[in-house]
């Protein structure tokens, strides 16, 4: 899960992403709302943390210029503002929800999930399909109980596939959504992951749309 951080202190930002990267997502810092504005108008995230006091452009307004222009992208609002107004504000404006720093670190990642599950129309958490649970507070899939064992890598790309159920996901969108943007990429590393996966978890678990991509079928 790919996550843009619009976050202008330098050292929360950093907490932040480490979080984040440990739990299993692909975090990007940008502490710039212009920046912000414009990565997060052209690319492709699961969900922003976006600071309402960003320099540049405020977050209420990168947050209102993204809902006006049809982006649906999860937006959970983090602020030092306490006040119950400008959280009323944030919400109006499209937030999916928000924070008022300081916040526990768990709560963020916790919320984070319940953001992007929804917006994907899953509200069940740990996440099932067929004889497996995903358990992604843990980061644990388990078969019938008994853990199976996974690199980091193809914990995200499940992770991926299963918020997206039902849909089919191109290789493309799965290489920007579980690597970050300096790594080397292959042309077949998705290739040799899935393959990895299939053999873990049997081959009729992840289904090929040939020409087009991978998917986990909804009721699987």
């Amino acid at each position: 899960m790919r996550v843009l951080i619009a976050e202008d202190d330098d050292k929360l930002a950093s907490i932040v992403a480490a979080t984040l990267a440990t739990a299993g997502f692909v975090a990007e810092r940008e502490s710039d709302g212009e920046v912000a504005h414009f990565r997060g108008e052209s690319e492709d995230f699961d969900a922003v943390l976006l600071d309402l006091g960003l320099p540049s452009l405020d977050g209420l307004t990168i947050l209102r210029r993204w809902r006006k222009a049809g982006r649906k992208t999860p937006i959970l609002i983090l602020t030092a503002r306490g006040q119950w107004e400008e959280r009323v504000e944030g919400i109006e404006a499209g937030a999916d929800d928000y924070l008022v720093k300081p916040f526990h670190m768990e709560e963020l990642v916790a919320r984070l999930r319940a953001v992007i599950r929804r917006s994907n129309g899953f509200a069940e958490t740990p996440i099932r399909f067929g004889e497996y649970v995903l358990d992604t507070r843990l980061m644990q899939l388990t078969r019938d109980g008994v853990p199976v064992d996974l690199t980091p890598q193809e914990y995200k790309a499940l992770v991926y596939l299963a918020n997206h159920r039902g849909q089919v996901v191109s290789q493309l969108e799965l290489t920007e959504h579980i690597y970050k943007q300096d790594f080397e990429r292959n042309s077949n590393s998705i290739e040799v992951l899935i393959g990895r996966l299939r053999r873990r978890l049997g081959a009729d678990i992840i289904k090929t749309r040939r020409g087009f991509g991978y998917y986990i079928e909804e009721t699987a």
